[in-house]
């Protein structure tokens, strides 16, 4: 199995109800493509003083698990997922950062 992690980190502030919309719209556009064996999210535990800290501090993390690595590529071709992204971008920009890796034990 290989999971696809992913830190999103919005720019501003984000309302819970939006930000479970994005995290169901991109969980919805991956599972599309009939790959993704698995799908998490969860949203980040701030501490007080880390905005001081010149630190990528995500919102959300997003993991999703593929078989292998033609289904992590058809992964990164999903049709709607440019949809997805385009529209979040529009509405809350954020950055991502990301990482391919085996399951960690």
């Amino acid at each position: 199995m290989i999971n696809h992690t992913m830190l999103v980190s919005f720019a501003d502030p984000i309302a819970d109800e939006d930000l479970d919309r994005y995290i169901s719209d991109i969980g919805e556009a991956m599972t599309d493509t009939g790959v993704v064996r698995t799908f998490q999210a969860q949203r980040h535990i701030p501490i007080a003083g880390e905005d001081a800290i010149p630190a990528f501090i995500a919102t959300v993390v997003l993991q999703l698990g593929v078989n292998d690595e033609a289904d992590l590529a058809a992964l990164f071709a999903a049709p709607r997922a440019g949809e997805v992204i385009h529209k979040w971008q529009a509405l809350h920009p954020y950055e991502v950062a990301w990482v391919n890796h085996e399951a960690m034990a």
